[in-house]
């Protein structure tokens, strides 16, 4: 069983964790954390920008290329402007553009005034845009037309582990989405997470990112890891062709989701572009899985497409920092149902009359899990109990620790 608090009716389940288990301790709430984290995002960031100044941070095909000391001086006089505003530390700055090399700039100027990024979905009606705006209480809009705020380069460097850093909201299909809290804390867990379970390297890694900047599952999961270890994130919004794109922009690393993958598959078989590719990563959710070819059918195809790439699949909630479970799928023979092993920290329990036998609602706990929505204590009560994260899927965890969705009790989207 787990340690510290546990959620009443509930089975925890612990297994082995990733490499990352020697850099994790037991908290006073039982909940596992890093000790060796930055002070804040805008810390860890900083530190990177040093050490690869002259690298290139962000592509954007048929747009801008920005080196890491030419993004970090562009978001440092955004900042500055924001401040020229009135945006001060605390304060929130929606980020409502299309994914674009505008985008990462105007995120990282929010995150440099010392405000909290609030991320709007370009794809979201303009009705629910304005509400999700609106709920967040954003003071200041940074919108896809005209100039960027400019001022004299200034970065806030004030921010604690525990402080809020990012507002990310969830459930988007609906009237009225739930922005999901991430603190420093959260934010810089999920990209250790990441980091240790995908095994990124810091030589050069080319990130061709497809999935949505403004999800958790592309900033936090993707955009942030490959900052971390100094690679270079590349976006192709209007890209005609991607199988170009993974040859002229020497691409060893793709991430999207089943439904992106499954959309390129034709293509890519058709110009056999993908020898140089290394690394697959899939956002798994539950949504996209439906949509999408069968996994065991998508990883064969992409296999012979990618023959020298290793294939993870990531779940994880908004609630989560976009992750919680990870599974090769490469070495996993049945793929159609799994949704991984727990790693970096992130604890299971199962809740539920059947729970003692292995199936049940799935709850996480770790130091990537948010702790409550933001302005909505109902949906917090109902959703967080303690430490833990009511995820509101139902599933089955066999004896080694996998993971599987139980198809026959899907009761909310993620």
């Amino acid at each position: 069983m787990g340690h510290g608090e546990h959620e009443p009716g509930a089975a925890v389940f612990e297994f082995p964790a990733t490499s990352a288990a020697t850099q994790l301790r037991r908290g006073s709430d039982g909940v596992l954390r890093y000790g060796d984290l930055s002070p804040a995002l805008t810390e860890l960031l900083d530190l990177r920008v040093h050490s690869f100044t002259n690298r290139e941070a962000v592509v954007e095909v048929g747009g801008p290329r920005l080196t890491y000391r030419e993004l970090w001086h562009s978001a440092s006089r955004i900042a500055g402007g924001l401040q020229d505003h009135g945006v001060g530390y605390g304060d929130r700055v929606a980020v409502h553009m299309p994914t674009s090399a505008r985008w990462v700039q105007a995120f990282l100027g929010a995150l440099l005034s010392g405000a909290v990024p609030v991320l709007v979905p370009d794809a979201l009606p303009a009705a629910i845009a304005d509400r999700v705006i609106a709920d967040s209480r954003a003071d200041f809009v940074l919108g896809p037309d005209g100039p960027l705020p400019d001022s004299t380069a200034y970065i806030d460097d004030g921010a604690a582990l525990d402080d809020p850093a990012l507002l990310c909201y969830t459930g988007t299909r609906r009237s009225m989405p739930a922005g999901v809290e991430l603190s420093n804390e959260n934010l810089l867990s999920a990209v250790s997470s990441v980091v240790g379970a995908l095994g990124l390297p810091a030589d050069g890694l080319r990130n061709l990112v497809l999935l949505p900047l403004a999800h958790a599952s592309g900033c936090v999961d993707q955009l942030l890891p490959t900052f971390a270890v100094g690679g270079t994130v590349v976006l192709a919004p209007t890209a005609r062709s991607l199988a170009d794109v993974l040859v002229s922009e020497r691409i060893d690393t793709v991430s999207a989701t089943p439904r992106i993958f499954a959309g390129l598959v034709p293509e890519l078989v058709a110009r056999r572009a993908g020898a140089g590719v290394r690394r697959i990563s899939k956002a798994c959710h539950r949504s996209e899985r439906a949509a999408a070819a069968a996994p065991a059918t998508l990883t064969s195809a992409l296999r012979g497409l990618f023959p020298g790439a290793k294939q993870w699949s990531v779940w994880g909630a908004t609630e989560t920092s976009g992750i919680g479970l990870v599974v090769d799928d490469t070495e996993l023979a049945d793929t159609d149902s799994a949704l991984g092993f727990a790693f970096g920290g992130t604890e299971l329990a199962l809740s539920g009359p059947q729970a003692s036998a292995g199936r049940g609602e799935l709850l996480c706990r770790g130091p990537n899990v948010s702790r409550r929505y933001w302005n909505d204590p109902d949906a917090s009560a109902a959703r967080f109990s303690g430490s833990w994260f009511h995820t509101g899927d139902f599933v089955s965890i066999d004896a080694e620790g996998l993971v599987r969705i139980d198809p026959s009790r899907l009761v909310s989207g993620l």
